[in-house]
C-alpha cells in the first residue's frame, strides 16, 4: 500500500477557470464583392477546473507544494468565420473523502464522498463574438476564480481507537500492510494511517489508526480535532483498552473517558458500533484486570494480544462478519 511520511489532511489552492477568446474584427473582400463582408470568428470558450478523486491519492500531500492551478484560455477567433479553440479543462485530483469550502464564503462546495466523482469548481470564461454575428466584435470574458480550502476525512471501514499507548499501532501493523513506528511511549502515531486487511481470501476492508485520543480531544486538546474528524467517516469502530497493569490506568474509566469523548464532539459517533479488545494479555496482571472488566462491561469482549497473536484472528473474524453483515450502520 502507498503511504506517505507526511500526512497532509487540509490544504489551501488557488484556482482559475480560463479567460474566453476574443472575438474577430474582420472584413471579407473580393474583386467580386462590392461591399465588404464582416467574417470575424467568435473565441474560444476557456476551460474550467474540475476537481476529482482518484484512487491513487491517499493524502493532499501534493498541494502542500504546489497550490495555484489554471485551466486553459480559449483561443481568439479569426478572419473567414473561424472560430478559436476552446481552452483545455483542467482536472485536479483529490482523494476520495475531500471536502470542498469556499475560503470566501465558508460555504461548503461539495462532499466528494465516492471515488471518481467529479465537480466543477470554476466555470470558464465564454468566448467573445466576431462581427460576423455582432457588429463591433467582443473581448473574452474572464474565466472564474477561487480560493478553495481541502479538508480530508479519511474512508476507511473500520477505526482503531483508544487512548495512547494501548496498543494500536501494533495492532494495525499485524494485521494489516501498514507499517506503524511502534514505541513505548505515548503518541508514537503523529497522523492517521491506513492499512488494508485481507481475510482469508473471504475479502478484504480498510482500516485506520487514529492517533491516540486523550481527555479534552473533543476541543482540541492533543490535537483532537485533527484526529477526531476522520473517525466520522469510519462504519464501526474497534476500541483498544490496554488490560495490563505497567501503565497504571484503569481500563473501566479508560472505556468511559474515550467513549465522552467521541459524544462530546459528535453525538452521533455514540451511535457508532463498537467492538472491544482487551489488548496485551501476554502481560503480567492482565488476566485478574480483564475479570475485573468483564464484571463492570457487559458487552462481548475480545482479549488480544499483538505480541503473541493471541485472540487476533477471532476479533477480525467478528470485525469481517459484521461489515459483511452490514451491522455497522448506527446502532438503534
Amino acid at each position: 500500500m502507498k503511504k506517505s511520511a507526511v500526512f497532509v489532511d487540509r490544504a489551501r489552492i488557488f484556482v482559475k477557470a480560463g479567460s474566453g477568446g476574443d472575438g474577430c474584427q474582420s472584413l471579407y473582400r473580393d474583386r467580386y464583392t462590392r461591399y465588404p463582408k464582416p467574417d470575424g470568428g467568435c473565441g474560444g470558450d476557456g476551460g474550467d477546473v474540475i476537481i476529482k478523486s482518484s484512487k491513487d491519492l491517499l493524502t493532499l500531500l501534493d498541494f502542500k507544494y504546489r497550490q495555484h492551478f489554471k485551466a486553459e484560455d480559449g483561443k481568439n477567433g479569426s478572419g473567414k468565420n473561424k472560430r478559436g479553440a476552446d481552452g483545455d479543462d483542467r482536472v485536479i485530483l483529490v482523494p476520495a473523502g475531500t471536502i470542498l469550502r469556499d475560503v470566501s464564503t465558508g460555504l461548503l462546495i461539495r462532499d466528494i464522498a465516492r471515488l471518481d466523482e467529479e465537480v466543477l469548481v470554476t466555470k470558464g470564461g465564454r468566448g467573445g463574438r466576431g462581427n460576423k454575428v455582432i457588429r463591433d466584435s467582443e473581448e473574452g470574458k474572464e474565466g472564474e476564480e477561487k480560493e478553495i480550502l481541502l479538508e480530508l476525512k479519511l474512508l476507511a471501514d473500520v477505526g482503531i481507537i483508544g487512548y495512547p499507548n494501548v496498543g494500536k499501532s501494533s495492532f494495525i501493523t499485524c494485521i494489516s500492510n501498514a507499517k506503524s513506528k511502534v514505541a513505548d511511549y505515548s503518541f508514537t502515531t503523529k497522523s492517521p494511517i491506513l492499512g488494508v486487511v485481507k481475510f482469508y481470501g473471504s475479502g478484504e476492508f480498510v482500516v485506520a489508526d487514529i492517533p491516540g485520543l486523550i481527555e479534552g480531544s473533543h476541543s482540541g486538546k492533543g490535537l483532537g480535532h485533527e484526529f477526531l474528524r476522520h473517525i466520522e467517516r469510519t462504519n464501526l469502530l474497534v476500541h483498544i483498552i490496554d488490560m495490563s497493569t505497567f501503565s497504571g490506568r484503569d481500563p473501566v474509566s479508560d472505556l468511559y473517558s474515550i467513549n465522552k469523548e467521541l459524544g462530546l464532539y459528535e453525538r452521533l459517533l455514540m451511535k457508532k458500533t463498537q467492538i472491544l479488545a482487551a489488548n496485551k494479555m501476554d502481560l503480567e496482571g492482565s488476566k485478574e484486570n480483564l475479570d475485573r472488566f468483564k464484571a463492570k462491561i457487559k458487552k462481548q469482549i475480545f482479549p488480544i494480544s499483538c505480541k503473541t497473536k493471541e485472540g487476533i484472528n477471532d476479533l477480525l473474524k467478528a470485525i469481517f462478519l459484521k461489515l459483511k453483515k452490514g451491522e455497522h450502520s448506527l446502532e438503534e
